[in-house]
């Protein structure tokens, strides 16, 4: 019997960074000299992914058939469930000028560092409008993964890569793992059964409470925070993990949780995203993964229970993670804590409803959230983050 509580999703790890360091060298400056492609934010994001094997079993950028069967039904090519387009974009005269078989090196837009090489087995254009629709079930532009979707180039290049960098995120980030990284974690902890913690906002007490209640029932939490490219409004990364940490510190049993980041970037595609959540925890070891209200939407895009339902409609072994749903939770005030409406008697009048974009309301306006909404410790981080953003200079 294995070790390891779940395996991977499609069966097996499948990192795609150059694993000694001497060859990546070497490659790198093979790559050099090769047609360069300039990667969004997203596009780079999503190979840092590849690299770690986040995305295992993905060998690298979507062909057509693998794209058009996740588009339009879910899965890849091979039937192996995958719920949101892989891609990688290129201008029209670009893929005009790279034959199949052509090996490009794919660079960071923002510093030029090559991360990796792809090798072209495919080039398609698409229908942006259906993807939307298909995806993100809305074609409105103002969603933000559909804008960026409407904002990428014209055509899409499919084939395997091999990544030679993971950009600047194992520095900038102290808690920065790979999937063999947190399995080797749990493993050695002996956990059995983890749940995951998808998060972009700060932890709140809505949010600490569902994780709580995650281990009451599984041997570990892992707390799994995105730090890629957010949309405009949410809190910056760096200050987010000081959140997290100042948490753990004085809030929860240090040896039954784990903090690790890792570096997507947001679609804010509710539903499919939830699942695409789902299958990124399972590479990390995880078992279980919480679901709770309005998970990965955006907006009014998506009902407040979608992203738990999709999981019903997943045919039974597609995926071995499960999830964990959970209610909309909020403070009582007659019952003095945290609580659901399977929990609490109690009527509106007197529940503090909390969510992230409240909560970030109420600092951007100067307001001290209260304690029944954050702890104090959390607070002070983040109201300190607004003086500094609106110019008025750290707390005294």
């Amino acid at each position: 019997m294995s070790d390891e509580p779940v395996p991977p999703h499609g069966g097996r790890l499948r990192p795609l960074l150059v694993a000694d360091p001497a060859e990546r060298r070497e490659r790198l400056r093979a790559a050099s000299s090769l047609p360069r492609l300039s990667l969004t934010t997203r596009e780079a994001s999503d190979l840092i992914m590849l690299a770690m094997g986040a995305f295992s079993p993905l060998d690298g950028f979507m062909r057509h058939a693998d794209y058009v069967g996740v588009r339009d039904d879910m899965h890849l090519a091979n039937g192996v469930l995958w719920p949101m387009p892989v891609t990688l974009a290129a201008d029209r005269a670009t893929a005009g000028s790279l034959d199949a078989g052509a090996r490009v090196a794919l660079a960071d837009s923002a510093t030029g560092e090559i991360l990796g090489v792809m090798t072209i087995e495919d080039k398609f254009s698409y229908d942006a409008a259906l993807e939307a629709r298909r995806v993100f079930g809305t074609d409105d532009a103002r969603h933000p993964g559909v804008a960026k979707l409407y904002s990428q180039r014209e055509v899409y290049l499919g084939g395997p890569v091999e990544a030679l960098s993971e950009g600047a995120y194992p520095e900038r980030f102290p808690d920065f793992a790979r999937p063999t990284e947190t399995r080797e974690i749990f493993r050695r902890r002996g956990w059995r059964t983890i749940a995951a913690f998808q998060t972009r906002n700060p932890i709140h007490r809505s949010h600490e409470y569902l994780t709580k209640i995650a281990l009451e029932v599984c041997d570990g939490l892992f707390i799994h925070p995105i730090v890629g490219e957010l949309k405009e409004g949410d809190i910056p990364a760096e200050v987010r993990m000081r959140c997290y940490h100042a948490l753990l510190e004085n809030y929860y049993p240090r040896d039954r949780v784990v903090l690790k980041v890792y570096p997507m970037e947001m679609r804010y595609a509710g539903p499919r995203e939830a699942v695409l959540h789902a299958i990124i925890r399972q590479n990390f070891g995880c078992t279980h993964l919480i679901v709770g209200r309005d998970h990965a939407g955006v907006g009014s895009y998506y009902g407040p229970f979608e992203a738990q339902e999709i999981f019903d409609r997943i045919p039974s072994g597609e995926l071995l993670i499960r999830p964990l749903k959970l209610d909309w939770t909020f403070w009582c005030h007659r019952c003095e804590t945290m609580a659901s409406p399977r929990t609490c008697p109690h009527g509106d009048d007197d529940h503090l409803m909390i969510s992230g974009t409240r909560l970030r309301q109420m600092l951007s306006r100067g307001e001290r959230p209260p304690t029944t909404f954050t702890r104090p410790e959390v607070a002070e981080i983040l109201i300190d983050y607004y003086r500094r953003a609106q110019g008025e200079g750290p707390t005294k």
